[in-house]
């Protein structure tokens, strides 16, 4: 009996240290990024204090501890990098080691129905169908190129709203009719050609309303501990559902109308059929689970699609168009040379005619560079350890990249706070590696397997409508005052206060009200939806309408 004892012992002692010996050889190999202090059991919980915005904390973290730093949050290390270096390692070299995603927070589970959404599926096969069914589909340069006739809809009908403010002697705000017309675009690919205003505004308060959920610090708060959040904070969780079915009322209609028309299609064969970005969605068949998209999770996906483009790109475009204001110089640079290529008379820049204006690419890309709308990427995560510079990045470890830092990187650009489009001038403007295959100098859309897969068709709808703003209208600040790019933090990052400009129509006679596209639409300005929630209204203004 002493014998077992005795050797229950010295198998239990060898076994302890073993885990020493491990722990030991470990800790010198696994070398993490430089961290500030760490607290027992919160880590660095107290870093946020009040605030749920990490980007200035991390700013100051980065002057302190140098471009690559890590956080403790979680059971497992964040790492937040602000070098293109480092980036590139990352995203280009080890691309398939960190193109996984972190699991969801509780909230984001029921937002994007489990991660069944192309930016925030773990990284495999109903990823890569996902992510292929949008590029082969909607996205594809073919399918892209027939939208023009609605792109040309959306643009006059933004025109005539602009040219109605621009009788008045007071300085105007364009942000919601930017939004609304790069909402516009979206809606019609997603859901059908044929959508009126009064549709399109609803899917937009929609879309506003999961927004404002998924972004505001009260829902925040329920992730910290789902399991007594939802006991202690029952309201709050009862409210953000409510939002989910309010979300879901709205989109499923224009889904099951999708469905029903799709049906009658697939037996009359009609060559005039619309196919919508619905449509390809109904018919996957996800190869992990077996089975088809239910309505929920294509709910999510065409609202993903909505607020990641409409969102996006329109607050893009408003930090550009700030920015010409601003410059004046560089708004009758841009001027003359749409001028160079187009007659005298012509209301509109065609899209064949983009090719032809490299002063105009280098003023979106520098727009992108020096404002890029998100300041992080959504967070990937390490599928094995991996080692960036000194440093190794664990197994499981979440990493994330200051998008706004890199385009400003000290060493990368010269002058990097100015507004110089004239930077992107070399190859004409077109020569510049947007997905970091060669070396990484910016990345507003991301780089490597995990790259929007959106980002030229939000260039193509820049590149679009800047264009035809610049050739239409005169924008000018007004008198007195001052162009401020404050930002502010939020789902996308804005112009804290919006831009507030003085227009003057360039053309002699006013852009038309109506034009042929093929289809019955009659814009309704007095369907204009104010879409700033912050400014026009609380969570609870809109659930109670």
């Amino acid at each position: 009996m002493m014998l077992w004892i005795y050797m229950f012992l010295f198998f239990l002692f060898f076994f302890i240290v073993k885990i020493i010996i491990n722990l030991c050889l470990n800790s010198k190999k696994l070398t993490l990024p430089p961290n500030p202090s760490i607290f027992p059991v919160i880590g660095n919980l107290l870093c946020l204090g009040r605030s749920f915005h990490l980007e200035p904390i991390l700013r100051s973290f980065h002057a302190t501890f140098g471009p690559i730093i890590t956080l403790h949050f979680r059971h497992c290390p964040s790492i937040f990098i602000a070098d293109t270096f480092l980036a590139h390692q990352a995203l280009i070299e080890f691309g398939a080691i960190f193109a996984d995603r972190p699991p969801p927070d509780a909230t984001d589970k029921f937002i994007t129905s489990n991660n069944h959404t192309i930016s925030t599926a773990f990284f495999g096969p109903n990823w890569q169908l996902l992510r292929r069914n949008l590029t082969s589909g909607v996205l594809h340069p073919s399918r892209v190129k027939s939208y023009a006739h609605l792109r040309k809809s959306v643009l006059q009908f933004l025109l005539k709203n602009i040219h109605s403010q621009a009788k008045s002697d007071h300085s105007v705000c364009l942000t919601d009719h930017f939004h609304y017309a790069m909402f516009s675009l979206l809606a019609f690919p997603c859901f059908s050609d044929s959508l009126d205003e009064n549709q399109i505004k609803q899917i937009e308060k929609a879309q506003q309303l999961m927004l404002f959920t998924n972004s505001h610090t009260k829902f925040k708060k329920l992730n910290f501990w789902p399991r007594a959040t939802k006991i202690l904070m029952r309201k709050k969780w009862q409210e953000f559902f409510q939002t989910l079915r309010m979300h879901e009322d709205a989109l499923i209609p224009h889904v099951r109308t999708r469905k029903i028309l799709k049906e009658e299609n697939d037996k009359e064969r009609q060559d005039s059929y619309f196919v919508s970005y619905v449509d390809s969605l109904l018919d996957l068949d996800l190869p992990e689970d077996k089975r088809k998209l239910n309505e929920a999770e294509i709910v999510s996906l065409c609202s993903e699609f909505l607020s990641s483009g409409a969102e996006t790109t329109s607050t893009a475009l408003e930090w550009i168009m700030a920015n010409l204001v601003k410059h004046p110089q560089i708004q009758e640079k841009l001027f003359k040379e749409i001028k160079g290529i187009i007659k005298d008379g012509e209301k509109e820049v065609n899209e064949e005619e983009l090719k032809k204006l490299p002063y105009l690419k280098a003023v979106v890309l520098e727009g992108l560079r020096r404002h890029p709308p998100l300041h992080y990427l959504i967070p990937h995560a390490v599928t094995e350890d991996a080692e960036l510079d000194k440093y190794v990045i664990p197994k499981k470890g979440i990493i994330n990249f200051n998008v706004a830092l890199m385009g400003c990187e000290q060493g990368v650009w010269d002058d990097p706070m100015a507004f110089k489009p004239e930077r992107f001038m070399n190859n004409g403007g077109g020569g510049f590696d947007m997905g970091g295959h060669e070396h990484i100098k910016m990345m507003p859309f991301g780089v490597g397997r995990r790259m929007c897969p959106g980002h030229e068709l939000a260039i193509l709808h820049l590149e679009y409508f800047v264009a035809n703003l610049i050739w239409n209208f005169e924008w000018k600040a007004g008198d007195g005052e001052e162009v401020d790019l404050t930002e502010k933090l939020g789902f996308t990052v804005k112009m804290k206060y919006p831009l507030q400009t003085h227009i003057t129509p360039r053309l002699e006679k006013e852009t038309q009200t109506e034009t042929e596209t093929g289809h019955d639409m009659v814009w309704d300005e007095s369907l204009l939806f104010q879409t700033d929630f912050e400014r026009d209204g609380t969570l609870l203004y809109y659930l109670s309408r």
